[in-house]
């Protein structure tokens, strides 16, 4: 049974922008659905425009429609930054909490622009909105900082303002089923745990691919790069999840403290061990696409890289000498997130004198989406003579078991609420990560071409990423 969050109010800043609609009202309708909202709250929508309650009330009627959202509707309510500022939004949010009841719980989550991060934490704290009666909270989207001395930057003013643990460094990966399940699988099925390293492991291989291209948002994708998109965040989160250490609890600072390790464990990043690409005309799934140059918005001379693969080392007692590679891009032949655990084979062969020989290594692949799930291939005996052998997988979907998985969204917002941090990154993560990618973004190299619907330039595949595990 989920806990049940305190009274509160519910800020979201940008309360009619894009995720607010896509994400953030449906996860929130969920949520009340289910009855994990209890039954005193409000959701205040914050932006510039200037619309009453009742129509940001249609607002949100549009963006559930068709979905059962639990009375949600009959809680919002919308405030104008016309209105006197973050000094008229304070006074708005204790009106509310007046009128309602409500002992002053606050949450502000943050689903603007990067740019906007900075001017929003400093009028939030210069109004007072830092802290109140109850708890006060701030939930900040990706991307966090465009690169270290911004991130450095933006921690320092959020830390002005909020303590680290009122801060809720948002990273939608992590919230997903499948992401939580890396800990149970490892932490609570000792037969793999007790596989879980440089002895048993030969390498790791973790992919973030996206069949789309830039879509519209080309003039994003320019200012960002599979660097900052991907790899800096998302992937590097569940590498610090599939390789840390047994945390002394199951609690936000244990598991925290732990992912911290692994990214300050992880070596400096050699040249020859990157490769970066943009993808060029092609055809996914059967129809022609064009390439990223071609793509609305994007000059003719630019070099974002739109794909990058990279091996990463860590120094440290478990992984010493095992490989990690990751890989993400747009243009792949599918939308997929997977880790790939490939054990080392067999040291000989003991079916050589009856004709089959096969050293191959089991590989474990955990499949975060689409279809989520964990498939192990081993090798069996063929029926019949001569003796041969055959890989097969023994698989598990979560689909199959536990039908609808909820949106990570839903978490991640159920988690803020009740005050657990375990699945948000802290601002040491930030930086650690930073640290390793930041000589990436200012050594770049000119990106290799590759066709869209391919996994990426050739000079990727083999020695970058040994094999398409999909």
């Amino acid at each position: 049974m989920s806990p049940t969050p305190a009274e509160h109010v519910f800020v979201i800043f940008g309360g009619k922008g894009d995720l607010a609609e896509r994400k953030l009202l449906p996860a929130l309708a969920d949520l009340a659905r289910r009855g994990d909202l209890g039954d005193r709250y409000v959701i205040l929508g914050v932006g510039r425009s200037e619309v009453s309650d009742e129509e940001y009330r249609s607002f949100g009627r549009a963006a559930l429609e068709g979905v059962e959202h639990g009375g949600l509707t009959e809680h919002l309510a919308y405030h104008s930054t016309k209105q006197g500022g973050y000094e008229g939004l304070r006074q708005r949010i204790e009106t509310i909490e007046a009128e309602a009841g409500l002992p002053g719980n606050r949450t502000f989550y943050l689903a603007l622009p990067a740019g906007a991060f900075g001017p929003t934490i400093e009028g939030l704290g210069n109004a007072g909105l830092n802290e109140g009666p109850g708890f006060t909270r701030v939930v900040i989207e990706k991307p966090f900082g465009h690169d270290l001395p911004s991130a450095i930057a933006l921690n320092a003013t959020v830390h002005r303002y909020f303590t680290e643990e009122q801060v809720y460094r948002i990273d939608h990966y992590l919230g997903k089923e499948t992401v939580q399940n890396l800990l149970v699988f490892r932490f609570g099925n000792t037969i793999f745990e007790d596989l879980w390293n440089r002895d048993r492991i030969e390498s790791v291989a973790i992919t973030v691919s996206e069949s789309l291209g830039v879509e519209d948002r080309a003039a994003f994708y320019e200012q960002t790069g599979a660097i900052r998109d991907i790899l800096q965040n998302h992937l590097i989160q569940v590498l610090a999840l599939t390789a840390m250490e047994v945390p002394s609890a199951f609690n936000a600072e244990a598991v925290r403290q732990e992912k911290i390790k692994v990214l300050r464990s992880l070596r400096p990043i050699a040249p020859d061990d990157v490769v970066f690409g943009h993808y060029t005309a092609g055809e996914i799934d059967g129809k022609p696409v064009r390439g990223y140059l071609e793509e609305a918005g994007v000059p003719a001379s630019s070099t974002t890289e739109t794909f990058v693969a990279a091996k990463l080392s860590l120094e440290s007692w478990r992984w010493q000498g095992v490989p990690f590679y990751v890989r993400t891009g747009k243009r792949l032949p599918q939308k997929l997130t997977e880790i790939a655990v490939s054990f080392r084979s067999p040291p000989v062969c003991m079916f050589e004198s009856m004709g089959s020989c096969l050293l191959n290594s089991n590989l474990l692949t955990i499949r975060l989406q689409p279809r989520e799930g964990f498939s192990l291939l081993i090798d069996v005996k063929v029926p019949g003579e001569p003796l041969a052998l055959k890989r097969i997988p023994l698989s598990f979907r979560y689909d199959d078991t536990f039908g609808k998985l909820p949106d990570a969204y839903e978490t991640l917002i159920l988690d803020v609420l009740v005050g657990d941090q375990t699945l948000f990154v802290h601002s040491e993560e930030v930086e650690a990560s930073w640290r390793l990618f930041d000589p990436l973004l200012s050594g770049q190299e000119a990106p290799l071409p590759y066709a869209a619907g391919t996994w990426g330039p050739p000079k990727a595949n083999g020695h970058m990423h040994p094999g398409n595990y999909s």
